[in-house]
C-alpha cells in the first residue's frame, strides 16, 4: 500500500488531506494548552480556599485546634494544598511535555510538506514542458510532412505537363526533394523527442512522484504516531500524580480516624473546668421557734458563735451561687485573679513557662556575648572587648527582671496550686469568694437569669429568699460585738479585694488576725471594726498572740 502507486493522480487531493492533518494537530494542542490552564486555575483556587480556612496566627481560633476534630479539618486543608500542588505538576509537565514539543514539531511538520509538495510541483512543471515540446516537434513534423506532400504533386504536375520547359521541370523536382527531406529531419525530431518524453514521463509517474509521495505518506504517518503518543502522554501525567494524590487522601482518611471524641471532651473540662466545688445545701431556716437570747456570758459566747456561722451563711450564701452572678469584663489583673482556681493555675503556668523561655533565651546571649568578649581579648584585632561590657550589662539586668517576674508569678502559682485540692466547707466558702467577680449585691444576679421572654426562673425566687435571709440575719447581729484578735500580720504584697468577702491590703501594711487559716489558703483579717474580710495566707506574714487567743478582748 502507497500513495505513490494508488494515488498517483491525487496530488492536488493530498495536498489539502496534508494540511487537514496540521491543522488537527493544531487544535490538540490548543486543547492541552487550554486543559493546562484549567489546571493551573483550579490548584489556584485550591490553595485560596485552603488558606481562607487556615487559622489565624495568634488568635483564639488558633487554639480552638487543639481539638482532634480541628486538628483533622487542619489536615485536610494542609492535604489539599499538597492536591493542588499535584495538578501545577500535571499542568508544568502537560506544557513542557506536549504543548512545547507539539509546537516546535508542527513548525518542522510544515517545513517538510512544503518541501515535498515543491518538489511535486517540480516535477509537474518539467512533464508538462516535456509535453508541449513534444506537441511543438509533432505539430511541425505534420506541416513538413504536408508540404512534401505537395511539393510531389506539383512536381509530378509539372513533369506530366508538355508544355513546361524541362527548367521549371528540374526546379519543381528538387523542391519536392527539399520538402521531403525537411519531412525526414521533421519525423526524425519528432521520434527523438517522442521517446524523451516517454521516458521522462515513465519516470515520473513510476519514480519521481512515487518516491515524493511516499515522503509524503511518511511524513503524515509520523504525525499520526506523534498523535498518539502525545495522547498517551496525556494520559500518563495524570497517571503519574494519581499516588500522590492518593497519599493526600490517605492522609485525610487518617486525620479523620484521629478524631477522638473522649480526648476533646476532656480538652473542654481542661479549658473550662473552674476549680471549685459544687455550691452545698442550703439549710432549712425554722421561723416558727422563738430565737432565745441571754445575758449571761455563756449565751452570749454561745450566741456569738451560732451568729458567726449564721453570719458566715447570711453573708457567704451569695457566694455559693457564684455560677448565676455576672463576672467583671474590665482588664484582666496581671495575677488571673478574675479567673477560677483551675483556669488561673493554668494561666500562671503558662506565663511561668514563658517566662522561664525568655530567661534561657536571654541566658544564652549572655552566654555568647561572653564568649565573643573572650575572643575579643584574646585577639584584640577581632574588636573591643569593653564595647560589649553595655549589651552584656543589659543583657544581666533582662535576666535580673525576668526571674523576679518568674518568682512573682511562681508565687502566686504556689498559692493557687495549695487551695486546689478537695476541701471542706471552707473550700466552698473560698469558692464563693474567689468566682465572685461582680462587688454588686447579688440581687442584680436575677438579671443573668431572665428567661428569653422576661420572666424569671425559680431559682430567682431562691436566690431572693438567700438575700432577704442574708440581709435579715445581717441586721439582727450588726449589733453583736467583733471577733476578738488572735495575733497581726503584715502584708507582703498588695492585694486588690475585688471579690465578694474579701478584704484590699497594702504592701507593708499590719492588720489583725481573727481567724487563721483552715486549710483553705485564706486568712481572715481585721482593719477597724467596719473592715474585715479576707485574704491570700501567701500575701501576708502572721504573728499569732497564743494568750490572747482565747481572751475576750476585742478590738
Amino acid at each position: 500500500m502507497s500513495w505513490g502507486t494508488e494515488l498517483w493522480d491525487q496530488f492536488d487531493n493530498l495536498e489539502k488531506h496534508t494540511q487537514w492533518g496540521i491543522d488537527i494537530l493544531e487544535k490538540y494542542i490548543k486543547f492541552v494548552k487550554e486543559r493546562t490552564e484549567i489546571e493551573l486555575s483550579y490548584a489556584k483556587q485550591l490553595r485560596n480556599l485552603s488558606k481562607k480556612y487556615q487559622p489565624k496566627k495568634n488568635s483564639k481560633e488558633e487554639e480552638e485546634y487543639r481539638y482532634t476534630a480541628c486538628k483533622a479539618f487542619l489536615s485536610t486543608l494542609n492535604e489539599m494544598n499538597d492536591y493542588a500542588g499535584q495538578h501545577e505538576v500535571i499542568s508544568e509537565n502537560m506544557t513542557s511535555q506536549i504543548t512545547m514539543e507539539l509546537a516546535r514539531y508542527v513548525q518542522e511538520l510544515k517545513q517538510e510538506r512544503k518541501s515535498h509538495f515543491h518538489d511535486g510541483r517540480k516535477a509537474q512543471q518539467h512533464i508538462e514542458t516535456c509535453w508541449k515540446q513534444l506537441e511543438s516537434t509533432k505539430r511541425r513534423f505534420e506541416r513538413d510532412c504536408k508540404e512534401a506532400d505537395r511539393a510531389q504533386q506539383y512536381f509530378e504536375k509539372m513533369d506530366a505537363d508538355i508544355n513546361v520547359t524541362k527548367a521549371d521541370v528540374e526546379k519543381a523536382r528538387q523542391q519536392a526533394q527539399t520538402r521531403h527531406q525537411m519531412a525526414e529531419d521533421s519525423k526524425g525530431e519528432y521520434s527523438s523527442i517522442l521517446q524523451k518524453f516517454n521516458h521522462e514521463q515513465h519516470e515520473y509517474y513510476h519514480t519521481h512522484i512515487p518516491n515524493i509521495f511516499q515522503k509524503i505518506q511518511e511524513m503524515e504517518e509520523r504525525r499520526i504516531v506523534r498523535i498518539g503518543e502525545s495522547v498517551k502522554t496525556y494520559a500518563e501525567l495524570d497517571r503519574q500524580v494519581i499516588p500522590i494524590i492518593g497519599k493526600c487522601l490517605d492522609g485525610i482518611v487518617k486525620a479523620a480516624e484521629s478524631i477522638d471524641p473522649k480526648n476533646d471532651s476532656q480538652l473542654v473540662i481542661e479549658a473550662y473546668k473552674s476549680g471549685f466545688e459544687p455550691p452545698g445545701d442550703i439549710e432549712f431556716e425554722d421561723y416558727t421557734q422563738p430565737m432565745k437570747r441571754t445575758v449571761s456570758d455563756n449565751s452570749l459566747s454561745n450566741s456569738r458563735g451560732e451568729g458567726k456561722s449564721e453570719l458566715k451563711f447570711g453573708g457567704k450564701s451569695k457566694g455559693k451561687l457564684w455560677p448565676f452572678i455576672k463576672k467583671n469584663k474590665g482588664a484582666t489583673p496581671e495575677d488571673f485573679s478574675n479567673l477560677p482556681p483551675e483556669q488561673r493555675r493554668k494561666k500562671l503556668q503558662q506565663r511561668v513557662d514563658e517566662l522561664n523561655k525568655e530567661i534561657q533565651k536571654e541566658m544564652d546571649q549572655r552566654d555568647a556575648i561572653t564568649k565573643m568578649k573572650d575572643v575579643y581579648l584574646k585577639n584584640p584585632q577581632m574588636g573591643d572587648p569593653a564595647s560589649l561590657d553595655q549589651k552584656l550589662a543589659e543583657v544581666s539586668q533582662n535576666i535580673e527582671k525576668l526571674r523576679l517576674e518568674a518568682q512573682k508569678f511562681e508565687a502566686w502559682l504556689a498559692e493557687v496550686e495549695g487551695r486546689l485540692p478537695a476541701r471542706s466547707e471552707q473550700a466552698r466558702r473560698q469558692s464563693g469568694m474567689y468566682d465572685v467577680q461582680n462587688p454588686q449585691a447579688v440581687n442584680n444576679c436575677a438579671q443573668d437569669r431572665e428567661s428569653p421572654d422576661g420572666s424569671y426562673t425559680e431559682e430567682q425566687s431562691q436566690e431572693s429568699e438567700v438575700k432577704v435571709l442574708a440581709t435579715d440575719f445581717d441586721d439582727e447581729f450588726e449589733d453583736e460585738e467583733p471577733l476578738p484578735a488572735i495575733g497581726t500580720c503584715k502584708a507582703l504584697y498588695t492585694f486588690e479585694g475585688q471579690n465578694e468577702g474579701t478584704i484590699s491590703v497594702v504592701e507593708g501594711e499590719t492588720l489583725y488576725v481573727i481567724e487563721e487559716d483552715k486549710g483553705d489558703g485564706w486568712t481572715r483579717i481585721r482593719r477597724n471594726e467596719d473592715e474585715e474580710g479576707y485574704v491570700p495566707t501567701s500575701y501576708v506574714e502572721v504573728y499569732l498572740d497564743k494568750n490572747a487567743k482565747g481572751a475576750k478582748t476585742y478590738i
